[in-house]
């Protein structure tokens, strides 16, 4: 019994402890402790912002071109021609590739009929002086010479001829066929070398310029009255080798005498008494050599031309001026001073050869060699 009074006793004692515990904590020590700052990162959206517009790649520059020729042959190309070649008709393609300005890019020597020629020399070696020595792509018999041509592999070979453009194709060459048959062909051939080069504003200066010198001699001849008689050609040969030739004499304001009688053909051959009874007022020469000859001949004494010593020869610069070539625009003009100097003096043909080949050749003749060419 002791025991269990002894036992309610001390719990007892122990609840009045803990009462008085509790009565004597702080209230503030009670209160709601506050929240502690979170460190995880705000995860919320931010407000949207404009997105900044991405650099576009630049497009990557073309490697290959394709043109159509003159043959309506599509060809592919590198997109940048490095290296031309030409083939057969090699005075007038390097005089169409000169005219581009791009002599420089010409990767053979003429061939040997060309290359004998004293012009050549004279004149190519200052259009193309790269080409001295070069090797030749066809032989003496106009033949191509195929392992040169193979050595060098030009971007693209120029021909004026189905032949060689078969023979050059066949062994996998670029060839673009250009063909002049028509006066206005000289245009489209221009304008196909412009893309060749990728040289479109050079094709349509020189087109403008073809135009406007066409449209100066009709004008400065436009109120002759009483227009000379020409013969062009071989005189001594009694030979007219070039239809063309009908064109730039009539544009120059003369009259062909061999108009009528080469119609339809290429070139004609005519007599001793057809020269005779034609009797031109004057004889322009396709050589220079022929002049003697024909002051000597007392056959053709009485013809007017002969008469009156009017016996020029035709200069013969990047090609014969008489024949096709991109120079045909000042044979034209320098005709027109033969004709009529009165209208078209010495000085202004002078001014119009130097801006030709400056322009267009990026050659500067000098005022001798202007002379010399004037002259005739």
């Amino acid at each position: 019994m002791k025991k269990k009074l002894l036992a309610l006793m001390l719990a007892l004692v122990m609840c009045v402890a803990m009462f008085a515990g509790c009565a004597q904590t702080d209230p503030k020590d009670t209160a709601e402790a506050p929240p502690s700052v979170s460190q995880t990162p705000d995860l919320s959206p931010s407000p949207s912002q404009p997105d900044e517009p991405e650099t576009p790649e630049p497009p990557e520059a073309p490697t290959e071109k394709t043109v159509t020729d003159m043959a309506g042959r599509t060809v592919t190309l590198p997109y940048e021609v490095t290296s031309v070649g030409t083939f057969g008709s090699i005075g007038v393609l390097n005089a169409f590739v000169e005219t581009m300005g791009k002599g420089a890019l010409i990767c053979n020597e003429g061939s040997a009929s060309f290359v004998r020629s004293a012009s050549w020399a004279k004149y190519q070696y200052k259009f193309a002086p790269q080409i001295e020595g070069l090797p030749e792509f066809e032989n003496s018999d106009r033949e191509i010479i195929m392992e040169n041509v193979l050595a060098v592999m030009p971007d693209v070979c120029l021909t004026m001829s189905k032949s060689y453009t078969e023979q050059l194709e066949a062994q996998g060459l670029n060839v673009i066929q250009l063909n002049w048959q028509q006066q206005d062909d000289v245009k489209i051939a221009i304008t196909l070398l412009g893309e060749v080069f990728n040289a479109q504003d050079v094709a349509e200066d020189y087109l403008n310029y073809f135009d406007e010198m066409v449209k100066k001699a009709n004008d400065l001849t436009a109120g002759v009255t009483e227009r000379k008689n020409v013969v062009y050609g071989s005189i001594t040969g009694f030979s007219q080798p070039h239809v063309i030739a009908e064109w730039w004499i009539a544009q120059a304001g003369g009259v062909s005498v061999t108009s009528e009688a080469i119609e339809g053909q290429e070139s004609l051959s005519y007599t001793l008494e057809d020269l005779l009874l034609w009797a031109p007022d004057v004889m322009l020469l396709s050589s220079a050599g022929e002049r003697a000859d024909i002051e000597a001949d007392d056959r053709l004494s009485d013809i007017p031309a002969v008469k009156d010593g009017a016996i020029y020869a035709l200069p013969r610069i990047a090609h014969t001026w008489g024949n096709r070539t991109t120079e045909q625009p000042l044979t034209i003009m320098w005709t027109l001073n033969k004709l009529y100097p009165e209208l078209y003096s010495d000085d202004d043909l002078k001014e119009d050869i130097k801006y030709f080949y400056s322009h267009f050749f990026n050659y500067e003749f000098s005022d001798a060699d202007l002379t010399e060419i004037v002259a005739g």
